[in-house]
């Protein structure tokens, strides 16, 4: 339905187009209203008749608007409206571990990268030993 009404938008757009550029000029315009004969008439004259232009150029512009709006609101309905952070909170970031001295551990099975001090294991429990004697 929605493609059909576009459709019929794109044609009564282009129909409109064409009937208001095949409309003879009704001369003057905004130099008509420097003063003369010529303002009198354009303001305070009687309507010229309607043409058969001038009533498809109403017709078209009418319909225009009129499938313009229904569109717009089969459009905002289809939509459902959310939240861009719910996006954010559907995939969280693992976090980077941090070696204690500030630089990233290299990863498992990879040579250390030049440069970069070597990596000092503790023991087991993960608690530095006291380099002092023990009976002191």
């Amino acid at each position: 339905m929605f493609a059909f009404l576009l459709t019929l938008l794109v044609l009564v757009g282009i129909f409109l187009c064409v009937v208001i550029l095949l409309q003879a000029g009704k001369g003057g315009g905004l130099a008509a209203m420097g003063g003369g004969v010529t303002a009198t008439e354009g303001v305070l004259g009687g309507r010229q008749a309607t043409t058969f232009l001038v009533r498809a150029s109403w017709t078209a512009g009418a319909t225009f608007m009129v499938l313009s709006l229904i569109l717009s609101i089969m459009s905002s309905r289809t939509q459902e409206p959310g939240s861009i952070l719910l996006d954010d909170m559907d995939a969280p970031a693992q976090p980077t571990p941090v070696a204690p001295g500030g630089e990233a551990p290299p990863a498992e099975g990879l040579p250390p990268q030049e440069g970069a001090p070597p990596v000092e294991e503790g023991p087991p429990g993960g608690t530095p030993q006291d380099p002092s004697p023990e009976g002191s």
